[in-house]
């Protein structure tokens, strides 16, 4: 029998950067309002999706002008809120698919974290994941207080201490120790629920938790990390891995690297799949889908999109003069310690580091890398599909795809759960029901 591949939904942006307003998005409704995640949960549980995913930040972007102004304006990653509560909402609809939250490791303190997820797992019944991240942006780290960012190694070492912590508090309290039993009024078996007592570099926490033991034992953990220490994190925590949207060799060797790194920590890699991130529209014909993806290109004005590039690669671009050589850019940025692997450098390799390009050029080009238009594959199930699979082959078929940047949420969980789940199921790529219990059953399905 063939592997099957599986299918995760990202929702983090749907409602951000031009998205919402776009046909097919959000309607009438405007953000939060917590029946159209109902709807795409609906949706997503009928095409029989893995899970639904929701990435995070707390602070506001202010990088473009020194101002969060632009951020507000244009909706760039504003607003936002907890997502915990949506989902849980969402779960209320569905039996089947999961639901996967994003927090900070650098931020948050784990026995919370630990107690709020085994919690939620309950109220899902045991459909949650979390998505644990390190934190790059200076604006979260403000808002916890930080005057700066923590070094980059130090915040993977917290981030591992941060989920041997949760693991020792999800293991106190062993399966069977909640009795209540009527008869005699006791709740828990005593000899069942054990001390933590744990002292490490960044945390002491005593435990155990005052929860009762979850449904999946320990909620799902889902890690991306693209640099070398990144991939040794995921090795020793993840349960499932996010990959990055990069050209199908360079997916190839990290699932090599990551497949070592498992090696290395005495781990199975054939039990750790990856999830690519994906971008798509898929209709009936190709001209369809081309001129669904071309919705992208007005989604966004070119101050937005300004907006958006200064945050990500952490450059002020309102400074961009009318004229510029790529390659005095991209020395301005390294000059600022701005990430000097963003559009500029990618743009310099494909032009050339001497050419003169024009404030407005740059932007139209920026439009076409921050809105994923470049990156999105647009066509038929049968072309989508074969995408899909030829990149599922090339990296084990151990793992799957996480579908996003969503052009318009609703009518991409439609067209996905009418057109390419069906495409799929008939290449025997993709389960035709659900088997599994929990969201870690799910994802364990092959």
């Amino acid at each position: 029998m063939r592997r099957k591949m599986h299918l995760a939904f990202n929702l983090s942006t749907t409602h951000n950067n031009g998205r919402w307003n776009l046909p097919g998005a959000w309607d009438d409704r405007t953000f939060p309002d917590v029946t159209l995640y109902e709807d795409a949960a609906r949706l997503a549980e009928r095409a029989c999706l893995d899970m639904l995913f929701s990435g995070d930040g707390t602070g506001v972007p202010d990088t473009w002008g020194g101002s969060r102004d632009g951020a507000v304006k244009w909706g760039v990653f504003f607003p936002r809120v907890d997502m915990l509560p949506v989902m849980a909402a969402a779960s209320r609809v569905t039996k089947h698919v999961g639901f996967g939250l994003t927090y900070s490791t650098t931020f948050m303190h784990p026995y919370y974290l630990a107690r709020l997820m085994s919690s939620l797992d309950h109220m899902t019944n045991g459909r949650i994941a979390m998505n644990l991240v390190t934190s790059t942006r200076r604006t979260d780290a403000a808002n916890f207080g930080f005057d700066q960012l923590m070094e980059h190694g130090a915040r993977y070492e917290r981030m591992e201490e941060f989920v041997s912590v949760c693991r020792q508090l999800w293991d106190a309290t062993e399966a069977d120790a909640m009795v209540w039993d009527r008869d005699s009024g006791v709740v828990g078996d005593p000899a069942k629920v054990h001390d933590v007592h744990h002292a490490g570099r960044f945390f002491k926490v005593e435990g155990p938790l005052n929860t009762p033991p979850a449904p999946q034992g320990r909620p799902v953990i889902v890690q991306a990390g693209g640099s070398p220490r990144g991939v040794q994190a995921s090795a020793r925590i993840a349960d499932h891995v996010f990959g990055g949207d990069m050209p199908l060799e360079v997916q190839v060797k990290q699932r090599a690297a990551l497949d070592a790194a498992l090696r290395a920590e005495g781990r199975d890699p054939d039990s750790v799949g990856v999830l690519w991130q994906t971008p798509i529209a898929v209709r009936e014909t190709d001209r369809e889908a081309r001129a669904y993806r071309e919705m992208l290109r007005g989604s966004m004005s070119p101050e937005a999109v300004a907006v958006y590039l200064s945050y990500i690669d952490g450059y002020d671009f309102s400074t961009l003069p009318a004229h510029f050589t790529l390659g005095a850019l991209r020395e301005q940025i390294i000059a600022t310690q701005a990430s000097p692997n963003g559009l500029v450098t990618k743009l310099a390799y494909k032009f050339g580091a001497d050419t003169t390009i024009s404030r407005e050029d740059f932007l139209e080009q920026a439009l076409l890398t921050v809105t994923q238009y470049e990156n999105t594959v647009a066509g038929t199930p049968k072309h989508v599909a074969d995408v899909l699979e030829e990149r599922f082959e090339a990296t084990g078929c151990r793992g799957g795809f996480m579908i996003g940047q969503a052009i318009a949420v609703i009518a991409d969980l439609q067209s996905i759960g009418d057109l390419l789940v069906p495409e799929l199921q008939r290449r025997g790529l993709f389960r035709t029901e659900y088997s599994g219990r929990t969201l870690r059953e799910t994802l364990a399905e092959s």
